[in-house]
């Protein structure tokens, strides 16, 4: 395998797919599995022999950037603000821990106040740092759009995440995505296709592990 190209996972062997298209198959066929969108896969891709803590806090966007800050860090790798709003939709399945929203729900305004309450059951002033909270309160386990609609009501979990509906460049996106399903499934798909393509190690690059934990 030396071209990153489309292929169905059928045609390899097994000790031929590297990790790094083990992990894009699973997230492609976990969104279809929760009901959402489907899209094709370029499979090829190898994986590295070195891992970076650095590179991983400078280039994940941080969630508490600002929507000026989320803009810019889709922009350095390509992705146009209402890709990043669809992006983050993704958001609409998985949970956070409290250490990541507890600022949030006892020093910002702009939540909810019924929904921060909850919250704090669950994830007090100080300790319980592991505690666990759905980003999408209203349906945690479907590949929908309540995320958007979530927002609206102020009921994003993260500080990033409320700031895409905060009066702010990006409230349009959100309130679309919340009245039209459709378009957010279809505009997420495409944005997932073209992260694929970021930078992959294809060819004589990288490795194929054989172990997804370690380096061969």
């Amino acid at each position: 395998m030396h071209r990153h190209h489309q292929i169905s996972i059928g045609e390899y062997v097994p000790w031929y797919l590297s990790c790094a298209d083990i992990v894009t198959v699973a997230a492609r066929d976990s969104v279809v599995a929760l009901g959402g969108p489907s899209w094709p896969l370029l499979l090829g891709r190898r994986d590295s022999t070195t891992a970076s803590l650095s590179a991983a806090n400078s280039d994940l966007p941080s969630p508490a950037l600002n929507l000026s800050g989320l803009i810019s860090a889709f922009s350095n790798k390509g992705f146009t603000a209402q890709e990043m709003v669809a992006l983050s939709g993704s958001h609409t399945i998985g949970q956070a821990r409290c250490t990541i929203f507890r600022d949030r729900i006892y020093n910002e305004t702009n939540i909810g106040s019924s929904y921060a309450t909850s919250l704090k059951s669950n994830c007090p002033s100080a300790g319980g740092d592991d505690n666990l909270a759905p980003l999408d309160v209203t349906s945690p386990t479907s590949f929908d759009n309540a995320y958007f609609k979530n927002l609206l009501r102020k009921k994003g979990l993260l500080h990033s995440d409320q700031q895409l509906f905060n009066g702010g460049y990006t409230d349009f996106q959100v309130g679309a995505y919340s009245s039209d399903l459709g378009s957010f499934q279809i505009d997420f798909a495409n944005a997932m296709v073209k992260m694929g393509k970021l930078s992959p190690l294809t060819g004589t690059g990288g490795q194929i592990r054989k172990n997804c934990r370690k380096a061969n």
